[in-house]
């Protein structure tokens, strides 16, 4: 058995529905199945979502709002009025204030842009920065990605006499700033057929509206807010997403490209992940670190070598935020581990003066991934006696809802089920955490703390090919509301697997199928290798691709997490004693259970974990059981099984100081003729005759030694001090009523069914072995009924 790391949760497939988009559409069951669990169930919505139609943008107008703003807007550039465009310093902001300002430039207008610092000025609009674009000579401020929640600064702009119009995408407020416009399509009254548009999609909206048309120039840029603000990639977002893809592979943008330099794109087709994974962090990297002006400039770099160096500023600054996260990240979990040592709490809340407050997300963030707990990291500023925190959660705590409940210390949070941020006054850190410690143990089962992962569709080997992958990439670009499919392969025989890189840190694995095979890589798993045998039924969990090389095209599995559903059996009997102690000690403590039948097995292995003698060994329930020797008969063995119960996992080494199946093993007529020997010689000597009767019959001294025991036990002999005398007239017995004689058989058995027997006969014993000890506990649980 080999647990996997997460809990797998095979989704429910209406196989009837599927079924008719497969017939209808005439591709695989594998993606009618995807396309049915994605919420589209109608051959129509099915060839709407694959573009097999060609899909329209909504008419802008429709947002709330809109009309009032280009209104607005044309007055602007009718009068020669500047306007400003407010951001926000992560990359949908960013990506939005590049979108904003470029149509406005487009349409004439005098125009300029403005993105608060999150260090001294915080996030969203502030009263400040409106002052200063009235001293500028500004008459319009528009928000982009910002400001439904303005409610002072609106009134504010409002009293000096600046106009105030906001475009947002975020969860209105019960009240309303009292702006000029708002645009924003989830504000009540709204009738924007979607309503989860990114701040960019909002911005791009009112770019479609302002130029009467739809503005392709701006997809590229649009395109970058949409993935990495991690909106729903449905419906509008779906088209932005898949049309800005192909507009940012050639983009003709001085910024983007360098862009795409520093990521390390060429001319490779770009998907969600060149975004999600490369862009976005380098764009946000300039606003967690410090003011984000340098990334709306790269975006709106019109040379090229301008472009270049603000290109490396943000990669930079990127590398600068990966350092400060994996420090800041190191000493979170040490500080965790310190504080509980294995016993990790229902939740986790760590604070620390100094930590970077604009990557305390982040490191958030890698505490869920590395405990799988809900989290908050606090940054501590001692000068003010407040901690800034930011929190992320699992699966079943609603972290929002959760912190509500302690509003009484959280003068200042805001957020959703599973991220938020805070403010607090430094001495309320201690109580937050054991309160929410405590909330999260009546929340949360112990089978919640275990991340869980849901798979999408079950598929055979066979299942796996070109065409299919192909047909499930028509349904990317992937992301939120329309992941990756998760695939299961389950129970397959596996025909090769091998580590593979400079490390050997990384694991290769071919699955037998029917007709073809099936690669799978799994990457960093290289230490799985030995906790896999390769006659292990093996199931896994990730996500399909082609692999192209040297002109051939194969599908393949990009594995995220292995299992081995049944028991495993381990061949440790080729083991050198001198490796066997290290490959002992590799193996989980609390799981390992070492046998050994005979006295003084552990001394002469030279082993330096605990080993028990068979008869104290406690239950093999889940349990590495590790057979160091042979047992003196096969009732011992069986009897162990039967009462421990099945374990995870049987590793053999059945080690001997010395095999007594190569050794001489004397058959009747051998039997037959040292007896008569005996009689005729009727007393002798072992120590005169003993070598003389080795060299003519070939024997060593140990056969005859043997023999003579037996004889000795049946009384057909009599051994005095080497002196071998002939009893007259014994009683007859079977050479089997010898003790010596059982023994010597029983331990020939023994090696021949377990010392050299095949991995598929040692297989085949120890299942019948541990089936019996099943239907034993079985028997025993009917029988306390």
């Amino acid at each position: 058995m080999l647990q996997s790391k997460t809990r797998w949760r095979i989704l429910e497939q209406n196989e009837l529905l599927a079924q008719e988009l497969a017939d209808e559409l005439r591709v695989s069951m594998l993606t009618a199945r995807l396309l049915v669990r994605r919420g589209i169930q109608t051959v129509q919505a099915a060839k709407r979502f694959l573009h097999y139609e060609e899909p329209t943008f909504y008419d802008p107008f429709l947002l709330k709002g809109m009309e009032e703003t280009i209104e607005r807007i044309a007055l602007a550039v009718k009068r020669k009025e500047r306007i400003l465009v407010f951001g926000d310093y992560d990359a949908d902001g960013v990506s939005s204030t590049s979108v904003m300002l470029t149509a406005l430039q487009t349409y004439g207008a005098d125009c300029d842009y403005y993105i608060p610092n999150r260090f001294t000025e915080g996030y969203g609009p502030n009263c400040p920065a409106l002052d200063f674009a009235k001293r500028q000579g500004y008459h319009l401020v528009i928000t982009v990605d910002t400001g439904i929640s303005a409610l002072n600064e609106a009134a504010h702009a409002k009293d000096i006499g600046l106009d105030f119009i906001i475009t947002d995408h975020h969860e209105p407020p019960p009240v309303l700033p009292e702006a000029l416009a708002i645009i924003n399509p989830k504000q009540p009254g709204c009738p924007y057929p979607f309503k989860e548009l990114a701040g960019v999609g909002v911005a791009f909206k009112v770019a479609h509206a302002l130029l009467g048309r739809l503005p392709e120039e701006l997809l590229d840029y649009a395109v970058i807010g949409t993935i990495a603000d991690l909106v729903p990639l449905i419906d509008e977002n779906r088209l932005l997403a898949k049309k800005g893809l192909r507009a940012i592979e050639s983009s003709g943008r001085p910024g983007i490209r360098a862009l795409k330099e520093v990521c390390g794109m060429k001319q490779e087709a770009m998907d969600a992940d060149h975004i999600g994974f490369a862009i976005g962090p380098r764009l946000n990297a300039a606003g967690r670190l410090d003011s984000a002006n340098p990334a709306v400039e790269l975006l709106l770099a019109d040379d090229e070598e301008e472009a270049k160096a603000l290109a490396t500023e943000i990669d930079s600054l990127n590398k600068e935020r990966q350092a400060i996260v994996s420090k800041m990240t190191e000493e979170a979990i040490r500080l965790v581990e310190t504080t509980y040592g294995t016993k990790i709490p229902h939740a986790i809340v760590v604070a620390k003066e100094g930590w970077n407050p604009g990557v305390i997300g982040i490191v958030a963030s890698r505490l869920v991934e590395q405990f799988y707990r809900p989290t908050i990291v606090m940054s501590i500023d001692e000068s003010s006696g407040l901690a800034k925190g930011s929190a992320r959660s699992i699966e079943g705590f609603d972290m929002y809802q959760e912190l509500a409940n302690n509003r009484d210390i959280l003068p200042h949070f805001g957020g959703h089920p599973m991220a938020a941020g805070m403010t607090l006054k430094t001495e309320d850190i201690d109580d937050l955490r054991s309160r929410l410690i405590k909330q999260a143990k009546e929340t949360l089962t112990d089978d919640m703390l275990t991340p869980a992962t849901d798979i999408d569709l079950v598929a055979e080997v066979e299942d796996v090919t070109v065409q299919v992958i192909g047909e499930l990439q028509a349904l990317a670009p992937f992301g939120v509301a329309n992941r990756k499919p998760i695939v299961l392969v389950e129970g397959a025989h596996i025909s090769d697997m091998r580590r593979i890189g400079s490390n050997q840190n990384h694991l290769k694995i071919q699955f037998t199928g029917a007709q073809k095979p099936l690669d799978g890589i799994a990457f960093r798993m290289g230490h799985l290798f030995e906790e896999i045998t390769p006659h292990a039924k093996l199931s896994a969990i990730g996500t399909v691709s082609l692999n192209e090389w040297n002109g051939k095209v194969k599908p393949q599995l990009i594995i995220d997490d292995l299992a081995v559903l049944e028991w495993q059996l381990f061949d440790w009997r080729s083991i050198q004693p001198n490796r066997l102690n290290s490959r002992l000690l590799d193996l989980p403590r609390e799981k390992l259970v070492a046998i050994s039948f005979q006295e003084g097995t552990k001394e002469r292995l030279g082993l330096d974990v605990p080993v028990y003698d068979y008869r104290q060994a406690p239950s093999f329930f889940e349990a590495y059981v590790v057979l160091l020797d042979l047992p003196s008969n096969r009732v011992e063995l069986e009897s162990l099984f039967s009462k421990k119960g099945e374990p995870s996992r049987v590793y053999v080494v059945f080690s001997e100081e010395e095999e007594s199946f190569f050794q001489t093993n004397p058959n009747r007529e051998q039997f037959k003729w040292y007896y008569g020997f005996i009689k005729k010689n009727q007393r002798f000597s072992l120590n005169q005759l003993g070598a003389k009767l080795e060299k003519h019959k070939g024997w060593s001294a140990r056969t005859v030694e043997f023999m003579t025991t037996v004889f000795l036990e049946l009384g057909f002999i009599k051994l005095d001090d080497s002196i071998v005398e002939a009893v007259e007239n014994p009683e007859k017995k079977a050479l089997t009523a010898s003790p010596t004689y059982q023994a010597k058989q029983e331990k020939a058995w023994l090696e021949n069914e377990f010392v050299f027997a095949s991995y598929q006969q040692l297989k085949e014993w120890f299942q019948a072995a541990i089936e019996g000890s099943a239907e034993t506990k079985e028997e025993s649980i009917l029988n306390g009924l």
